[in-house]
């Protein structure tokens, strides 16, 4: 039905998220029909990302700059460093423009049935951020999952045993319950229960 190079195309936009065959198969005859508008442009930004963008060395953020934009930034606070499964989740805190300190990008959770543990993590470098003189509280904003709360309070564990007479963190996580226009009756269970535990004078 078509040659194997557009075969291939293809193929590789059915890996992306969210794209199946068929909806791999309209957005490479869209490339194909919009050559000059929309293939080439697409090509040339591929490669110039595959170039240039490389994991920040201090926070696991994908930027051009190392360390990246956010961690050069003289403005925000390294009293507080906030920990993210990965970078989307860094992205979406950092649309917000609700928080003003540092990030760190774990690269995943701890999973015993995806056989991944502490070692496959950016643990060692976040408890040696942690451990500077200047950082007094540790957010962490995991997913309300198994993994993620499992890995929430490995992390906090080893937080609090590396703490010293001189130095102490507070040790936080996100609120979990009602979101804002969420209506009673179209929330799970697990969200209502966990809503009324942290309640909180009105």
């Amino acid at each position: 039905m078509a040659g194997p190079e557009i075969e291939h195309l293809m193929q590789m936009l059915a890996r992306l998220p969210g794209l199946g065959p068929r909806s791999a198969r309209r957005a490479a005859l869209y490339l194909i029909k919009r050559r000059d508008s929309a293939l080439e442009p697409l090509a040339t930004a591929l490669a110039q990302v595959a170039e240039r963008v490389r994991p920040c060395p201090r926070c696991g953020n994908f930027d051009t700059a190392s360390p990246c934009s956010l961690c050069a930034d003289p403005r925000r606070d390294d009293a507080v460093i906030c920990v993210v499964e990965d970078v989307d989740d860094l992205w979406a805190l950092e649309r917000t423009r609700a928080f003003s300190g540092r990030y760190h990008v774990l690269g995943g959770l701890l999973s015993a049935l995806d056989g991944i543990g502490p070692e496959d993590l950016h643990l060692p470098r976040l408890l040696e951020r942690a451990a500077q003189p200047a950082v007094q509280e540790v957010i962490l904003a995991l997913p309300a999952t198994i993994e993620g709360q499992t890995t929430a309070h490995y992390i906090a564990d080893r937080l609090k045993a590396a703490e010293t007479p001189d130095h102490s963190l507070r040790v936080s996580g996100l609120a979990h319950g009602v979101p804002v226009g969420g209506e009673l009756d179209y929330l799970d269970d697990g969200t209502l229960s966990q809503a009324l535990r942290a309640r909180r004078p009105v």
